[in-house]
């Protein structure tokens, strides 16, 4: 159950990410989208990035790291590692030492690749820009978003980006139907970092004895 937790949470980070590059242009809180097009432009010009975030939910805790450059990416979790080149994802469960391959669809990109709602992103989420309260409204902007969409999940995310950096801080999910959030803390970010190709591809050589299902 850890483990699926973490699956969905993995692709719901990502997707996550998605939203700040995919909010459309028309029909915007002007200050709002300039804010997210800031941060999504800081973000495009950090080069590879890593990111160091804590999940706090109504199950408990957790821990990860995400590692992003250009279309490729590597999530590490507790009991899980996902890797995607950019057109073949690896998907790596611990506990069942197996690992499944698959090449996501675009629809199933529009979850785990942060490039890929730039030009599938639609149904779009309202936004507008609000006050957090107290001190942390001198360092952050609060910005929060409600699917347009009532199907859609998460039915709301509110993003807390840096004013100085225009860096994403902290993240809190609101999934539909529930009451219970969910928050993401990005603890560490950083910039400029440098992945070989190799880096974003599964090696079987570093895991041997793993069931490898191709699922392609």
């Amino acid at each position: 159950m850890v483990i699926y937790r973490m699956m969905k949470f993995d692709k719901l980070l990502l997707g996550v990410l998605l939203l700040l590059f995919a909010v459309p242009m028309s029909a915007q809180q002007p200050d709002a989208k300039n804010i997210l097009e800031r941060t999504a432009e800081a973000f495009r010009k950090a080069g590879g990035v890593k990111l160091a975030f804590t999940v706090n939910e109504q199950q408990g805790s957790y821990a990860g790291v995400l590692y992003l450059e250009g279309e490729k990416f590597v999530v590490e979790t507790e009991g899980m590692k996902t890797w995607f080149d950019g057109h073949t994802q690896w998907s790596y469960v611990a506990s069942a030492d197996e690992v499944n391959v698959s090449e996501p669809t675009q629809e199933e990109l529009q979850t785990l690749n942060p490039y890929a709602w730039l030009s599938l992103y639609k149904q779009g989420y309202r936004l507008k820009l609000s006050s957090v309260g107290g001190k942390q409204d001198k360092s952050v902007y609060y910005i929060t978003m409600t699917a347009a969409d009532k199907r859609r999940d998460p039915e709301s995310v509110y993003l807390f980006v840096t004013k100085d950096t225009y860096r994403l801080h902290q993240v809190d999910l609101a999934p539909r139907g529930s009451k219970y959030m969910t928050t993401i803390l990005i603890n560490n970010y950083q910039t400029g970092q440098s992945y070989p190709d190799s880096f974003f591809v599964f090696d079987k050589k570093a895991y041997p004895t793993a069931e490898v299902i191709d699922m392609r």
